[in-house]
């Protein structure tokens, strides 16, 4: 046999082995697990929709229990503090409590306008508790 088809060979047999060993791009998945009342994920896209007779562009806000996918969508016609409270209120008040923490993909909502919602979060927290009864949904499932 020729020496280029032999290295051909040994060539092939590498790019099968690499490929065989890949992980990237092969969908690997790890699963992730928390514990009821854990955490809650909050984001927001756009839509539009007919209201009026008119294509109206909307806010909507998503938010969703990490441990048992429970979610809550709203829609709102401005992104504002308001927007945020008002999701967050009626996520709270529907999930039952106020999940331990937050997780959110983009830094950016926490500075709508001239004033951050860090700013203007205790207010959010003390009446989502104050309505709800609960400090946090622990007990949820």
């Amino acid at each position: 046999m020729p020496i280029w088809w032999f290295a051909a060979f040994a060539r092939d047999s590498q790019a099968d082995r690499q490929r065989d060993q890949q992980t990237t791009g092969r969908g690997t998945f790890v699963p992730l697990s928390f514990r009821p009342g854990e955490a809650f994920q909050f984001d927001w896209s756009e839509d539009f929709a007919i209201l009026g007779g008119e294509r109206t562009k909307l806010q909507v806000t998503h938010i969703k229990l990490s441990h048992s996918r429970a979610f809550l969508v709203r829609a709102h016609l401005l992104q504002t503090h308001e927007m945020l409270f008002d999701a967050h209120w009626h996520g709270f008040r529907v999930f039952g409590g106020i999940p331990e923490r937050g997780v959110y993909d983009s830094e950016t909502m926490f500075s709508i306008g001239s004033r951050t919602m860090v700013e203007r979060a205790p207010q959010l927290i003390a009446s989502v508790a104050g309505r709800t009864g609960r400090s946090t949904c622990g007990s949820l499932r």
